[in-house]
């Protein structure tokens, strides 16, 4: 193989602004560019005439191609071009399999750099205005997927349920009812929920309530994948949950 580059560049949260210089950069010099289903299209304008680009896919519940066949895919590409690009939603390494993209390309000696993104689980919070960590009320945030690989609840949830953390989870819509639950049985009920679905796009969804009603309030705004949960009390700091808080107060009084 002539020495050929896998940049891993992370896409960003979903507005095509928000991705750095140096992600712009690669795109720009790219020879090859495979891209998520995750990533904004418009970020392919910064591809130069010729370039090649492939839809790999990989959303929850609906992959293109599978992993073994993009990690093929990324070896193919570098017997023919010098620079490929694999363009990933959000960050590289927040859930994004990376790993063993770069197992598949350094197997054939491609040399690997990383370009980090700035990942939906922050930049989703950041621009409803929900701070991930505030003084008073939270001292850390807890960033989780919402099943193992195997499809069951992850652990990490049931002990994430049991902090004062700020619990954002990935991933996690067909779960939403059964980690509602576990919520509960940790004393949770009250505790404020968002989900917010195409988080920073123009067709961004959100719904508000607390981990006993949040289920129902999502059905009814027909929120879908691919959305984030949000659960902590700094939840209740967005301006339209302390409109809902008020206003519950104002019919219970």
């Amino acid at each position: 193989m002539k020495k050929s580059c896998l940049y891993l560049v992370g896409a960003g949260p979903g507005d095509p602004e928000m991705i750095t210089l140096k992600a712009i950069r690669a795109l720009e010099q790219a020879d090859a560019i495979l891209y998520d289903a995750l990533a904004n299209v418009d970020l392919l304008n910064y591809a130069k005439p010729g370039c090649h680009l492939e839809f790999v896919g990989k959303r929850f519940g609906c992959h293109y191609l599978s992993q073994q066949e993009i990690n093929d895919r990324i070896v193919e590409l570098g017997y023919l071009h010098k620079r490929v690009v694999r363009l990933k939603g959000g960050d590289p390494f927040v859930f994004g399999r990376a790993q063993e993209e770069i197992e598949a390309a350094e197997s054939v000696g491609m040399n690997i750099e990383i370009i980090p993104g700035i990942s939906s689980a922050l930049a989703v919070a950041a621009t409803n205005r929900i701070p991930l960590t505030c003084r008073g009320i939270n001292e850390s945030f807890w960033v989780t997927t919402g099943t193992k690989a195997n499809g069951e609840i992850s652990e990490d949830i049931q002990w994430a349920a049991r902090s004062s953390a700020t619990v954002v989870i990935l991933m996690a819509m067909s779960k939403l009812e059964t980690i509602m639950d576990l919520f509960c049985q940790n004393g949770k009920q009250d505790t404020p929920v968002a989900i917010i679905q195409n988080g920073t796009r123009p067709d961004e969804k959100k719904v508000f309530g607390t981990v006993k009603d949040i289920v129902f309030r999502c059905e009814a705004a027909t929120i879908s994948n691919p959305a984030i949960i949000l659960i902590g009390e700094a939840v209740a700091l967005h301006p339209e949950k302390i409109k809902q808080l008020i206003e519950n107060q104002y019919i219970t009084t």
